[in-house]
């Protein structure tokens, strides 16, 4: 019993000395285009829509309200956000500077 119990602690203490890494698919992105409201989509994440380069991108943001940026040509600066695209949907980039073009 002794020798489980000092495992159990041994396992505990190794595992809060462990540092964490995220190993998410995060990557820093920027991107100009034009900004669109979503809309009805197939696919259920985001808030807007940028196209550039003959790809479309789905947007949201908790800091920049978007819709200030609506038919309007940007540059943003954002992360593509680990799990997507979903549904045949765009890659989600969360929003994180806005400037006009």
């Amino acid at each position: 019993m002794k020798k489980i119990v000092i495992f159990t602690m041994l396992v505990g203490f190794l595992s809060s000395c462990c540092s964490m890494k995220n190993t998410g698919n995060k990557s820093n992105l920027v991107i100009t285009g034009e900004i669109i409201p979503l809309g009805i989509t197939t696919f259920q994440y985001g808030t807007h829509m940028i196209n550039a380069e003959n790809k479309s991108y789905a947007l949201k943001s908790i800091k920049i309200k978007l819709d200030d940026y609506i038919n309007k040509s940007v540059i943003i600066k954002g992360k593509k956000l680990a799990g997507y695209p979903l549904e045949g949907g765009p890659e989600l980039i969360e929003v994180s500077d806005i400037s006009l073009k």
